[in-house]
């Protein structure tokens, strides 16, 4: 997820068809795919529109004919350019109607009515563009707003949360607002790290402000509640007073109080998918229970499980956008095999992996609200390779200078990766 702001640098000269900057940003254009490149000449296809027009007049001129189609220059124009750029297209348009005119001689009235109206759809066409151009930027703000909003409601995730490597990938259905009813979070507290996956019922606005419940009241219970129970019966109680008798969440609480000591509470959500020694076991939970805001209705209470977390460990938390993810020919994303095949050492590039995967088996659009949660333990030996690189380096003698220095700042960055989440494991422990 990325912020778009405008800093306010140099003012530069801009094209009055185009409706783009000159100058510095041209280098920009020429690196441009052939799609991009006929996407940034549409703002010419006005001028073409007139041009061809004038040329038909002028190998089949007959009278005023032809004349009048020359209106739909500006028209096109108003859907390609700005205010400024649709004028001159009816300048041209105007001027070009006069001289076909004259040239095919004809008569003086005809002529005008048919220039009044050149000059009426140019100037109907301006207003269109302004309009045009004013939603764009109400829009524009809207994103921006929503952005903010996706930045309070989930907060970015750093690489490192505690002794664990963690990345996120969130993919929201409603892609012009980037912002959906899918929730995450992932601190560390007194009791250890917690985290929540979770996916609230519905979508739009109702939606983000059930997560926005969700998280808040998960982020307070989970610094105040030493146990994890406790947190999920904190945000049980909440729903119970603010939802809807058919509004619920579904969601996975999970603890890491102790090392080796894994803590899940399942409410109604998918099971994790534990990775271990390169196999994908899904966690199941012992006793169903049923999603946030419905205990009341079921009488049946959430319970904990409680898993054993070792080096080299990983658990992926996910909600169904990914795993009822359909391809065309209605089959559902497999994630347990998708997982197996990318997994890696680096989470993040694991997730990286997994959502272009499960793009491409769904055709490039997801339908509905997908995040993935990938949480890993480092191994003791990812730290024994780094140190093992700077080795490498210190035998490598003064022969070669350049591989010295490769390897050097191979092993640095190696270093500077496993040093702060190596600190943090030993702190914790």
């Amino acid at each position: 997820m990325s912020q778009r702001r405008d800093h306010g640098g140099e003012r530069r000269r801009t094209w009055p068809f185009m409706g783009r900057v000159a100058g510095p940003a041209l280098s920009v254009v020429r690196g441009r795919t052939t799609e991009q490149s006929a996407t940034a000449l549409l703002p010419l296809l006005p001028v073409l529109v007139v041009t061809a027009v004038v040329a038909v007049d002028l190998v089949h001129g007959a009278g005023l004919t032809w004349v009048p189609l020359l209106a739909a220059g500006p028209t096109l124009a108003a859907t390609t350019n700005g205010p400024r750029g649709v004028l001159c297209v009816g300048l041209l348009a105007t001027g070009l109607g006069t001289a076909l005119g004259i040239r095919d001689r004809a008569p003086g009235h005809e002529l005008a009515i048919v220039l009044a109206g050149l000059v009426a759809v140019s100037l109907a066409s301006a207003l269109a563009s302004a309009l045009r151009r004013r939603r764009e930027l109400v829009l524009a703000a809207v994103r921006s707003v929503a952005e903010a909003a996706q930045h309070a409601l989930l907060q970015p995730v750093p690489a490192a949360v505690g002794p664990f490597q963690v990345a996120v990938r969130y993919s929201a259905a409603a892609a012009e607002a980037r912002i959906g009813g899918d929730l995450y979070a992932l601190v560390p507290t007194p009791y250890g790290v917690r985290l929540i996956v979770g996916d609230v019922r519905g979508k739009g606005l109702p939606a983000v402000g059930t997560a926005a419940l969700v998280l808040g009241i998960f982020r307070e219970a989970a610094y105040d509640e030493p146990d994890l129970l406790a947190v999920v019966d904190r945000i049980e109680r909440s729903l119970a007073r603010n939802l809807g008798q058919d509004d619920f969440v579904t969601a996975v609480v999970a603890g890491y109080p102790e090392p080796g000591r894994l803590e899940v509470v399942n409410c109604g959500h998918a099971p994790p998918l534990l990775v271990r020694d390169s196999e994908v076991i899904a966690v199941e939970p012992a006793q169903p229970a049923p999603p946030l805001g419905l205990r009341a209705l079921s009488g049946e209470n959430p319970h904990l499980q409680v898993l054993s977390f070792s080096d080299g460990d990983q658990l992926l938390l996910y909600t169904d956008g990914v795993t009822e993810a359909r391809d065309h020919g209605r089959e559902f994303y497999p994630l347990a095999d998708g997982l197996a095949r990318h997994v890696c050492h680096e989470p993040a590039r694991t997730l990286t992996a997994l959502h272009d995967d499960l793009l491409a088996h769904v055709g490039g659009r997801l339908h509905d609200d997908a995040a993935l949660l990938l949480l890993r333990k480092p191994d003791t030996a990812d730290v024994a390779d780094a140190v093992g690189v700077a080795g490498v380096a210190g035998m490598a003698g003064v022969a070669d200078v350049g591989n010295v220095a490769r390897v050097v700042d191979q092993s640095e960055r190696a270093l500077e990766r496993k040093a702060t989440t190596a600190k943090v494991t030993l702190q914790h422990c």
